[in-house]
């Protein structure tokens, strides 16, 4: 599968944030694999493709899908509100069961709500507190941070993609960085759920 990156990874100069053990960076290109469909596409630190993300109706529509490289769903987002501030999405976790892994089920696990001002907070389901929050997500910006835990740390951030040489490429193309420790299907989740709130995808 092609890469994005025009070196092997092992001749290509380590981001400065890759310097934090377990951190986690990704590349995320704000364009789908599929023929005239809307989506992105996620790329890991060896420049292959790590996930992918379609929404099979128009531009900001109700319902996105998180697949891995081999088009299997992994997480579902779909939008339960469409009056402005009172947008909310749910994500739920897609599983295969079954002996010969033909059956598959959904569990709910996140919705994420607009906040005021700005942002927007996350309820993990069943748990009926905001668990995390997206700072900067909602204006359009494409730098954003994800914040959570029991210390309000950051636990991923988003910005524009800087190449080596320190050129800032198009809003269509970011750096994803995950902090150690933090569920990356769940981070990856709340992008998604972003590019939503911005008709990105």
């Amino acid at each position: 599968m092609a890469k994005i990156q025009p070196l092997p990874a092992a001749s290509s100069p380590a981001p400065p944030s890759s310097t934090v053990e377990g951190q986690q960076v990704y590349t995320v290109w704000m364009k789908s694999l599929v023929f005239n469909g809307n989506g992105c596409t996620v790329y890991g630190a060896d420049g292959g493709v790590a996930f992918r993300v379609d929404n099979y109706g128009c531009r900001g529509g109700r319902e996105a899908f998180l697949m891995d490289r081999a088009g299997r769903t992994l997480v579902g987002i779909r939008r339960r509100s469409c009056f402005g501030m009172l947008r909310r999405w749910e994500a739920c976790r897609y599983s295969e069961s079954g002996s010969d892994g033909g059956e598959e089920t959904r569990t709910p696990w996140f919705a994420v709500r607009k906040a005021p001002g700005g942002g927007a907070s996350v309820t993990m389901h069943g748990s009926g507190r905001t668990t995390y929050a997206i700072v900067g997500g909602c204006s359009r910006k494409p730098d954003y941070r994800i914040i959570g835990g029991t210390d309000g740390a950051a636990v991923a951030a988003v910005a524009r993609k800087q190449t080596p040489a320190g050129v800032v490429l198009g809003d269509d193309v970011l750096t994803l960085t995950v902090a150690p420790g933090t569920d990356h299907l769940l981070v990856l989740g709340l992008v998604v759920v972003c590019g939503l709130m911005n008709r990105c995808l």
